[in-house]
């Protein structure tokens, strides 16, 4: 079965920098666009990054672009969302997701917290 596993989250300064990855199991990753979603406390899940199959395009939420970058390793099976000069609004729960079939597969998500 479809299986999505983030981690990399954590406690982080702003102005820091994490790396987020999600392995991905139970499909042919390399066919499948796969995106970053996040949700803060209170507020609707909202669409943070996208890249495709090959890794060769890519579209980034607007208010993370140039300090957010999403890439991915096809040998293995794993996408990943590299946040640097985090702010305390990039505080959130951070959820990578694919579609297929008509079926959207989401990860257990991994909390992201930024403040000092």
């Amino acid at each position: 079965q479809v299986q999505l596993v983030e981690s990399g989250g954590g406690l982080v300064q702003p102005g820091g920098s994490l790396t987020l990855s999600c392995a991905a199991s139970g499909f042919t990753f390399s066919t499948y666009a796969m995106s970053w979603y996040r949700q803060a406390p209170g507020k609707e899940r909202e669409f943070v990054a996208y890249i495709t199959n090959s890794g060769r395009n890519t579209n980034i939420k607007d208010s993370v672009k140039g300090r957010f970058t999403i890439s991915r390793d096809n040998a293995k099976n794993t996408v990943y969302l590299r946040m640097n000069s985090l702010k305390p609004e990039d505080t959130a729960v951070y959820y990578c997701k694919s579609s297929m079939g008509g079926n959207t597969y989401w990860g257990q998500g991994t909390q992201v917290t930024v403040s000092s």
